[in-house]
C-alpha cells in the first residue's frame, strides 16, 4: 500500500538581488493555479494528490516554471528561496486583499510574523481514528521534519540565531492544542475553540500537524504536516516526504505505535516536551538536543532521524519508493539549507550574497531536474 500525497507550496517573488516584491495580485489575475496569501509578497500553489513520486516531482516543477516565465514578462523578477523576509521588509504588511476581514484579523493580531513561505505536506489517511493516532505520533516527531527542512536563518539582513526563524516566531494558534484522543475529541475541541473565539474559523488551527479534509472537523481524509520551512530542492522535499510516508505506513500497520499508550509521559507532559523540541529544532535544526517522546530521554535530532530512517527503510523499499527516501542521507551529511547558508555567512559571505547565490542555484537545479526527469511530462 502506498498513500496519496500532495503539497501546498508558498514562495516569495522578487528581484535577483533578493529583494522580495509583492506581485501576487497580477499573478492571481493572469495565471491559473496560484492562490493569494494575506501578504502580496508570496503566492501559493498546490500539487494534485497522487501516490506517485514522479508525478509529484513534475507537479512541483511545472507551476514554478510557468511562474518564472510569467515573472520574466513582468520585469527582472524571480523566485526567492527561504521562509522569511530574509533581507528586509518585516516592518509592514503588504495586503493582497484589503477587503478580506480574515486578513484584517491576521494582520492586526500577528503582524508580519506570519508573512512566511513554507511547504505543507498532505498525506491521505481515510480512517478518522487512524488519522488521529497518526497525528498524535507525527506531532511529537514533527521537530525532526523541521530539522530537515530549516531554511530561514536570516531576517531583515541579519542572522537571527535560529535555523528556522519562521517557526521560532510563528504564532501557533490556539496557544494550547491537546493530543486528540479520538475524532470525537477533535470535533468537540474545535467547536469549543470556535465558540470561544480562539479560532476564527476551522482553518485557524495553526499547529505543526493537523487533520485536514473537505468538511473540517467532521469529514477528514488526510494528515497535514505544516511545520516544514520551504524546501526549494524537489528531490530533498520528496526525500522528507518519503520519510513521512514510510513512518505513516508503519503507524497504520502497527496500532501499538501511539503516544497515549506507548509513552511513560502524560499527554500534558508530551505537549510540553514537543513544544520544547520544536523550539530546539527551530534554533539548531539537525544539531538540536531533543527529548524522545517515549521516555523523555535526550537524543540529537540527526541521530533520531537516522534511527527512524533505518526503521522505515524496509517499508519504503517494499513499497517501491526507497530511491526517493535515500537522498535524506545527503541532508544529514551536508546539512539543510539554513546550515549551508550559515556556513557561508560565517566565512564572510553577507546575507544578501547568500540569498542571491541561492536564487541562482535554485533556478539551475529546477532546469536540471526538468531536463533530466520531467522533460516529457512537462512538455
Amino acid at each position: 500500500m502506498v498513500l496519496t500525497k500532495g503539497f501546498e507550496i508558498e514562495i516569495y517573488t522578487g528581484t535577483p538581488q533578493g529583494k522580495i516584491v509583492g506581485l501576487s495580485d497580477q499573478i492571481i489575475r493572469d495565471l491559473d493555479g496560484f492562490m493569494r496569501e494575506p501578504d502580496s509578497r508570496n503566492v501559493e500553489y498546490i500539487t494534485q494528490p497522487s501516490s506517485n513520486y514522479e508525478n509529484q516531482l513534475c507537479g512541483l516543477l511545472r507551476p514554478r516554471r510557468d511562474l518564472r516565465n510569467y515573472l520574466q514578462r513582468l520585469g527582472d523578477y524571480t523566485l526567492i528561496p527561504g521562509s522569511t523576509l530574509s533581507l528586509g521588509g518585516s516592518d509592514r504588511f503588504y495586503r493582497s486583499d484589503p477587503t478580506n476581514p480574515y486578513h484584517d484579523y491576521i494582520e492586526q493580531t500577528y503582524g508580519t510574523n506570519v508573512v512566511t513561505a513554507s511547504v505543507h505536506i498532505n498525506i491521505g489517511i481515510s480512517d478518522p481514528e487512524i488519522l488521529m493516532r497518526a497525528c498524535r505520533v507525527i506531532r511529537l516527531e514533527a521537530p525532526l521534519f523541521l530539522a530537515l527542512s530549516a531554511s530561514s536563518p536570516f531576517l531583515n539582513g541579519k542572522a537571527t540565531g535560529y535555523h528556522s526563524t519562521r517557526w521560532g516566531l510563528f504564532p501557533q494558534t490556539p496557544a494550547h492544542v491537546p493530543l486528540f484522543s479520538s475524532h470525537a475529541h477533535h470535533i468537540q475541541w474545535v467547536g469549543e475553540q470556535l465558540a470561544a473565539g480562539t479560532m476564527q474559523n476551522v482553518r485557524h488551527l495553526w499547529t505543526s500537524v493537523r487533520p485536514n479534509g473537505d468538511r473540517r472537523p467532521y469529514s477528514l481524509n488526510r494528515l497535514e504536516l505544516r511545520i516544514c520551512d520551504l524546501v526549494t530542492d524537489p528531490i530533498s522535499l520528496l526525500a522528507i516526504t518519503a520519510l513521512l510516508e514510510a513512518r505513516l505506513l508503519q503507524i497504520i500497520d502497527n496500532p501499538n505505535i501511539d503516544p497515549l499508550t506507548q509513552s511513560s509521559l502524560s499527554p500534558e507532559e508530551l505537549i510540553t516536551l514537543t513544544a520544547k523540541n520544536e523550539m530546539a529544532a527551530a534554533t539548531s535544526s539537525l544539531d538540536a538536543q531533543l527529548q524522545h517522546w517515549q521516555d523523555g530521554s535526550n537524543i540529537l535530532a540527526r541521530d533520531w532521524i537516522a534511527e527512524l530512517y533505518q526503521a522505515v527503510w524496509g517499508i519504503a523499499k517494499q513499497q517501491g519508493f526507497s530511491c526517493f527516501l535515500s537522498p535524506l542521507q545527503k541532508i544529514l551529511r551536508e546539512g539543510n539549507e539554513a546550515q549551508q547558508w550559515l556556513h557561508l555567512h560565517k566565512v564572510g559571505v553577507d546575507s544578501q550574497q547568500v540569498i542571491s547565490q541561492a536564487i541562482i542555484a535554485t533556478q539551475q537545479r529546477e532546469r536540471e531536474l526538468e531536463s533530466k526527469l520531467c522533460s516529457s511530462l512537462l512538455a
